[in-house]
């Protein structure tokens, strides 16, 4: 099948999928080739590795999107501080631990609260509120996606209960975090924030835009590289998608077929990693969902928000919250699932600790 294929493309993907590693120049010849040949047969090799250690199984993730109130300016975010335009919310305590309880017998057995970095939710009332959730649903993982804080906030969200933290990176490159941040942000804070979650012993997850505003593709070979140092038990990518309010509202949306071919990289390069195929990707194409699963993903997130409120996290244009994307239409999600041959389960869904 694979007859046509440039060699050192093929050569490099077979030895990425054995050793689970390349050189940074490997990396960047991968991404400066890639066309649908070498895409198809990273998923395949990207699809072995997952199943080898998760099998069909496809975790799902309650979403709870609890405040869109944001102290940060970041230049790519529609929910930034200087958006005047962004109608603010954000949600009570009995608001979010309602979530939860519709969330539970609909299958979730983890919940992940994720907002603007809001001065509102303090330590002391997300430790209630972790320490609520785990009395409730003893069970079931939290997972915490609330920005950058400081090492004894981590430390004290960890001590009531928290599981796990989502923190993107965003970018393994400072001067190109610098083109994406306002100047009071910093890539050694955000990198300082992964490493202590990390110490800590939070399952700990970064990610990245695909195509952001000046990314290269030498940017995107230092991302991989990253993953490969790091280790993350999670990773999120999904493709840069613009929002009109804006700086960056004129520069064209990342590549899906980009994003696809980086899911099945980093499921090479990290066997074991908890991959999301992410709502972005749904929100580029219908079946990004399904397609991100066919290229090594493992993970969704549905949306639990209160729905009324749903609209309203919009981080870029045209966010999707209702289908196969949201927890009430967690039957879709099955059923499209199924189609591909794979199973949604009801399982916190840990990192396998199994050996490589």
């Amino acid at each position: 099948m694979w007859g046509t294929m440039n060699k050192r493309i093929e050569e490099a993907l077979a030895s990425l999928c054995a050793t689970h590693t390349l050189p940074e120049e490997e990396y960047l010849y991968l991404l400066q080739h890639n066309d649908e040949e070498s895409r198809a047969l990273a998923a395949e090799y990207a699809r072995t590795v997952r199943e080898r250690f998760y099998g069909k199984d496809v975790y799902i993730r309650g979403l709870i999107e609890i405040s869109n109130y944001c102290k940060n300016d970041c230049l790519y975010c529609g929910i930034r501080r200087s958006n005047k335009d962004c109608f603010r919310y954000r949600l009570t305590q009995e608001e979010i631990l309602e979530c939860c309880e519709i969330g539970y017998p609909l299958g979730f057995r983890t919940f992940v609260l994720q907002g603007g970095e809001d001065a509102y939710y303090t330590d002391e009332r997300l430790e209630v509120l972790v320490r609520e959730i785990k009395k409730r649903f003893p069970e079931c993982a939290v997972t915490l996606s609330l920005g950058e804080r400081s090492r004894g906030s981590y430390e004290r969200l960890y001590a009531a209960g928290a599981d796990r933290y989502l923190l993107r990176h965003e970018t393994a490159t400072k001067t190109h975090y610098e083109k994406l941040h306002p100047a009071e942000m910093s890539h050694e804070n955000r990198l300082r924030c992964l490493n202590d979650l990390k110490e800590i012993g939070y399952q700990t997850g970064c990610g990245f835009m695909v195509g952001s505003p000046y990314q290269t593709k030498e940017h995107l070979a230092k991302e991989l590289k990253f993953i490969e140092a790091f280790r993350p038990q999670m990773c999120g990518i999904g493709p840069f998608i613009s929002h009109h309010a804006t700086p960056f509202s004129a520069f064209e949306n990342g590549s899906y077929e980009d994003t696809l071919y980086l899911l099945s990289l980093i499921r090479l390069i990290h066997p074991t990693v908890l991959l999301p195929a992410t709502t972005a990707l749904g929100t580029i194409r219908p079946d990004g969902r399904e397609a991100g699963i066919l290229a090594g993903a493992n993970v969704v997130m549905p949306n639990l928000s209160p729905q009324n409120v749903r609209h309203n996290y919009e981080i870029y244009d045209n966010k999707i919250n209702t289908g196969a994307e949201a927890a009430d239409g967690l039957a879709d999600l099955k059923v499209r699932m199924e189609k591909i041959g794979y199973c949604v389960v009801e399982k916190r869904g840990d990192i396998c600790t199994g050996e490589l």
